[in-house]
C-alpha cells in the first residue's frame, strides 16, 4: 500500500472497510485497536471498522494483525483489562502496549489523598456547593413567604438529600459502576430506563445544571461591574459562553488539572460560606434579629408553591448522588463512598443553613425577595468598603461547582455509549491526555444551546422537576433489587423504610407543582422522555444504523485524536 496523509495524520490508507493508519508523530507508539463506527445503540457491525487489530513492527510501523478479525469491536466488557497491563495494577499507562485499549485510571484524588475518603467528601461538597446557595434563596423565600417556613424548607431539603444519598450509599457499594442512575436502571428494570435515563441526563439534566451555574457565574461577574441598570442579557450570554469554554477546555486537557482546579476553588467556595456565616452571626451578636423574629408570620398553605420552594432549595443541595458516576474511579468504594457521603451532605447542610440565617441577619424579607444576587447584596450591607469580595468569592465558587459539573456529567455520557446506549464515539478517550474528551466536549455542546434563554429560573424549574422522576426511580430500584437480587452482596445496606420516604417525596415533587401550577416546562420534560422511547426501538433494540454514522465517527476520531477504551481493572 502506498502512503498518504489525512490531515496531520502521516500514513494513512483505506484498504477495504477499515483505515490503516502507520506510526507518525501523531501516534508514538500508541496502538489503538478494534475501533467500530457504531450507530446510535452500539450495534456491532462487520463493516467500516476504523482500525484493525494492529501490531508494531521493528520499524515501528502498524500493520494488521492476522487474528481473523472481522473488524468490530464487542461492546461487552468481559475482557480483562488487566491482561494486557504488566504492572496489573488497575492503572493507565503513559506509552500503551500493542493490543491494549486505552482506559481511564483511578484518580479521584482531590487532595492526592491516598485512601480516597477526602477526595470523596471534596468532590460532594465542590459540586453541590455552587450557585444554588447564592441564587436560591430569594426564590425560595418567594414561595415560602416567611422566614420560619424558609429556613424549615432549607434544613429538609438537606434531610431528604442525606436520606437520598444514603440510600445511593447502598446502591453503589452493590453496583459498583460509574453511571450512577444509568447503571442501577439497567440492572434492576433492564436496558429500556436505562437508555431513556441517559438520553435525557446527557441531553437534558447534566447539561442545564452546567448552563445554571454558568449562568449565575456570568451573571454575578457582570453585576460586579455594572450596579445601576440590568445587565445587558447578552453580555452575559458572551461570559457564560467563554467560562463553558475554558472549563472545558481543562477537563479534556487532563484529570490531574481538572482535579487541581477542584480543589483550589473548593477551599476559595469555603473560604466565602464562612465570610457570609461570620458576617451573620456577628450581626446576630449586636443584637440584630428583628427579622428572624418573625417566624412564620404570613407562610404559604399552598402544595405547589412548598413543591417548587422544594425546587429551588433541593437545585442547591444538587450534586449528593455525583460521587456515585465516578464509582468505578473512586479507590476502595465499597468504605469511601458511604462515608464521603455521610460527611460531605451533613456539612453542606449546615453550611447552608447557617448562611441563610446569616442572610436574614442583615437583609429583611422582602430585601432578600427583591435581589437577584442575594450574597452581593448582603456583602454590601454587611462588608462595606470589602463588598467586591463577595461577587468574586460567588465566582470562584460557581467556577468550582461546574468543573465537578462537566466532569461528572462527562462520565455518565461516556459510560452509556461504552454500553452501546448512544452514539460509539462518545465512548472514546483521547489517546495522550486519556481524557474522555468526546463526551466532554457534547456536553458542553448541549449546555451552550441551554444558556440562549438566560432564565435560571425556567431552567431550575425544568431540571428539578426531570431530575426528581429519576430519583425516584432510583429509590424503586433500591426497592426491586431488595427482592430480585436478594443474595447480592451489599457492603452497606440502609433501613428499606429510607428509600420508601424518598420514594413517596419524588412522587409529590413531581406531580405537586404539575397540579397546583402548570407550566410548559413541565410538558417539555414529559415529552422529552417518551420521545426516548421512539428512538429505543430503531436504535437499540432493532440495531438500525444511520447513514453515514460510520463516516462520521472516523472523521470525529481522526479529529479529536480519540480511541476507544474498556471498563477499568480493579486495583
Amino acid at each position: 500500500m502506498s502512503a498518504r496523509t489525512i490531515g496531520s495524520y502521516t500514513g494513512s490508507e483505506t484498504c477495504n472497510d477499515h483505515v490503516v493508519i502507520q506510526s507518525s508523530a501523531l501516534f508514538p507508539e500508541r496502538m489503538v485497536q478494534h475501533v467500530t463506527a457504531l450507530p446510535i445503540g452500539g450495534a456491532e457491525q462487520p463493516h467500516h471498522s476504523l482500525f484493525k487489530d494492529t501490531g508494531v513492527s521493528d520499524s515501528g510501523t502498524t500493520t494488521p494483525t492476522s487474528n481473523g478479525d472481522d473488524g468490530s469491536r464487542s461492546r461487552s466488557n468481559s475482557d480483562d483489562a488487566t491482561s494486557s497491563n504488566p504492572r496489573n495494577d488497575g492503572m493507565e499507562r503513559n506509552v500503551s502496549t500493542p493490543n491494549d485499549a486505552l482506559h481511564l485510571e483511578r484518580r479521584v484524588k482531590l487532595f492526592n489523598c491516598p485512601v480516597g475518603l477526602v477526595s470523596g467528601v471534596a468532590l460532594i461538597v465542590g459540586t453541590m456547593i455552587g450557585s444554588g446557595i447564592f441564587v436560591s434563596p430569594s426564590t425560595l423565600l418567594v414561595k415560602t413567604k416567611s422566614p420560619g417556613l424558609f429556613l424549615v424548607i432549607w434544613a429538609a431539603c438537606g434531610l431528604l438529600s442525606t436520606l437520598g444519598a444514603l440510600s445511593y450509599a447502598e446502591l453503589g457499594t452493590m453496583i459498583t459502576e460509574s453511571g450512577a442512575e444509568y447503571a442501577y436502571y439497567r440492572h434492576a428494570f433492564g436496558s429500556l430506563p436505562a437508555f431513556i435515563f441517559s438520553w435525557v441526563c446527557t441531553l437534558v439534566l447534566k447539561p442545564s445544571q452546567l448552563a445554571i451555574i454558568c449562568l449565575a457565574f456570568a451573571k454575578y461577574t457582570v453585576e460586579a461591574f455594572v450596579s445601576e441598570c440590568e445587565p445587558p442579557i447578552f453580555i452575559i450570554q458572551i461570559l457564560c459562553v467563554a467560562i463553558i469554554g475554558l472549563i472545558t477546555f481543562i477537563n479534556c486537557f487532563s484529570v490531574k488539572l481538572a482535579t487541581k482546579v477542584q480543589n483550589v476553588f473548593t477551599a476559595a467556595k469555603l473560604v466565602a460560606i464562612a465570610i457570609i456565616i461570620a458576617g451573620g452571626l456577628y450581626m446576630i451578636g449586636i443584637g440584630n434579629t428583628q427579622y428572624l423574629s418573625q417566624g412564620f408570620e404570613g407562610s404559604t398553605t399552598s402544595f405547589g408553591d412548598i413543591a417548587t420552594a422544594f425546587y429551588s432549595g433541593l437545585w442547591a443541595y444538587d450534586g449528593w448522588n455525583n460521587l456515585n458516576y465516578v464509582t468505578e474511579e473512586l479507590k476502595n468504594p465499597f468504605v469511601n463512598l458511604p462515608r464521603s457521603i455521610m460527611i460531605g451532605i451533613p456539612l453542606t447542610t449546615a453550611c447552608y443553613v447557617l448562611v441563610n440565617v446569616a442572610y436574614l441577619a442583615v437583609l429583611s424579607p422582602t430585601e432578600m425577595m427583591q435581589s437577584e444576587a442575594v450574597a452581593v447584596t448582603f456583602g454590601t450591607r454587611a462588608l462595606g468598603a470589602l463588598a467586591w469580595l463577595m461577587p468574586l468569592a460567588v465566582c470562584i465558587s460557581c467556577f468550582g461547582s461546574a468543573n465537578g459539573t462537566l466532569f461528572v456529567g462527562g462520565r455518565l455520557c461516556y459510560v452509556a455509549s461504552r454500553e452501546g446506549h448512544l452514539v460509539d464515539v462518545l465512548s472514546y478517550v483521547h489517546i495522550r491526555r486519556l481524557t474522555p474528551s468526546p463526551a466532554l466536549l457534547f456536553n458542553s455542546a448541549v449546555a451552550l444551546m441551554m444558556i440562549i434563554p438566560g432564565d435560571i429560573a425556567s431552567l431550575i424549574d425544568f431540571f428539578s422537576f426531570t431530575a426528581w422522576i429519576f430519583y425516584g426511580a432510583a429509590m424503586l430500584a433500591l426497592i426491586v433489587m431488595r427482592f430480585t437480587k436478594k443474595d447480592a452482596p451489599r457492603p452497606y445496606k440502609v433501613p428499606i423504610i429510607i428509600p420508601v420516604i424518598v420514594l413517596i417525596i419524588s412522587v409529590y415533587l413531581v406531580i405537586g407543582p404539575i397540579v397546583d401550577n402548570p407550566k410548559i416546562e413541565y410538558l417539555y420534560a414529559t415529552l422529552f422522555i417518551l420521545a426516548g422511547f421512539f428512538l429505543y426501538v430503531p436504535f437499540v433494540y432493532y440495531k438500525k444504523v444511520l447513514p453515514g454514522m460510520s463516516y462520521i465517527t472516523t472523521f470525529l476520531q481522526l479529529l479529536l485524536e480519540v480511541a476507544p477504551s474498556t471498563a477499568m481493572a480493579e486495583d
